[in-house]
């Protein structure tokens, strides 16, 4: 993840506190709703992390291939995470 745990956690609690006071929603329990969205950007943060991890496998299992092609590691780990967000639909 990009972004540290407390600085997520900081900038629900500040989005929470900007809605709140605007009046663009009402919350009794503001430190609920901001640890809730806090997990919905942690796990939408994590997404990236876990295709990254995805295509390192993949690139893992067609080592000896990429070699023996001369495929630029960089190069292809750019191909297979690009073709993976078109098919999943992704927003990175």
């Amino acid at each position: 993840m990009k972004l540290a745990r407390p600085f997520v956690d900081y900038v629900s609690g500040q989005l929470v506190k900007g809605l709140v006071r605007n009046g663009a929603i009402e919350a009794d329990d503001r430190a609920a709703l901001s640890e809730k969205l806090a997990a919905a950007l942690t796990d939408d943060l994590l997404v990236e992390d876990r295709l990254n991890d995805e295509v390192r496998e993949i690139m893992r299992s067609h080592a000896d291939e990429m070699t023996r092609r001369g495929v630029q590691y960089h190069d292809m780990f750019k191909m297979i995470k690009q073709e993976l967000v078109r098919k999943r639909k992704l927003v990175l």
